[in-house]
């Protein structure tokens, strides 16, 4: 592992290439905080696909890549005197010190619960008008169903135990049910939100994270499908020759096979 002097050199060897490219190369002297947005997320996006995998050289890599997206900003803002890396280091170092009270102040916080409920009255001190102003609304809709949930759950909107959590879900389901018998498609669309939103909900009383289990399955989906597809080339035939039958056959295959 590198030494903190070795760290901070490196961090400021990535400014000064920083610096040369922006005053040197013909693509990075052209780039906007608009033009960079959409690869910023293509970044989160790859290093969040990483962490999945498990791949620490990866996540390294792609640690990387986000952090020059963080610098490149910073250096475009400061082509314009608005602030610089210095700036949003101090911010952000300044802001963990506020939110953490109950390490350089006299709150006591005894567990993640009471930490996280400290937090979100803090940030109705600072002056946020609503409990889910710092929802992204460009989050993807799992992801903000989720947070939606933990900051309500910040203040005490929540349901006292899991299994209250559970009778939730069940109570959607049948909703949803009573719809799609009635063939009304608008409102069991409406449920079928309802009882995704309360899934959601139920994952973060038993501490599962759902992106995390939802991607489980989507990767076990792909593998065993692929699956079925490499035995059909292996017969000499496309999956569209296989009936459902045979299909199904070879997916108890891949299910015993891909575990």
């Amino acid at each position: 592992m590198n030494t903190r002097e070795q760290q901070l050199k490196a961090f400021n060897d990535l400014l000064n290439v920083m610096d040369d490219l922006r005053e040197k190369c013909p693509w990075d002297k052209k780039q906007t905080f608009e033009s960079l947005r959409t690869n910023t997320l293509e970044e989160v996006y790859e290093l969040t696909d990483a962490i999945a995998q498990g791949d620490l050289n990866e996540i390294k890599k792609e640690l990387g890549d986000v952090l020059l997206h963080i610098v490149f900003y910073s250096k475009i803002a400061s082509e314009t005197q608005s602030f610089d890396i210095g700036d949003v280091a101090a911010a952000i170092t300044q802001k963990l010190i506020d939110r953490h009270p109950h390490i350089y102040g006299e709150t006591v916080a005894e567990n993640e619960e009471q930490v996280l409920q400290n937090w979100e009255k803090l940030k109705l001190k600072e002056g946020n008008k609503s409990v889910l102003s710092g929802v992204p609304k460009a989050l993807p809709t799992l992801i903000k169903a989720y947070r939606i949930q933990q900051k309500v759950s910040g203040v005490g909107f929540d349901f006292p135990v899991a299994t209250d959590a559970l009778a939730k879900v069940n109570e959607e389901i049948k909703e949803l049910t009573t719809e799609v018998d009635s063939g009304n498609l608008d409102k069991a669309e409406a449920e079928f939100g309802d009882v995704l939103f309360s899934l959601i909900n139920y994952a973060r009383f038993l501490n599962i994270n759902p992106e995390t289990a939802l991607e489980r399955t989507n990767t076990k989906f792909i593998n065993r499908f692929q699956y079925i597809e490499t035995v059909a080339k292996n017969q000499g035939k496309a999956i569209t020759d296989l009936s459902l039958q045979e299909m199904d056959v070879i997916w108890e295959q891949a299910k015993k096979e891909l575990k």
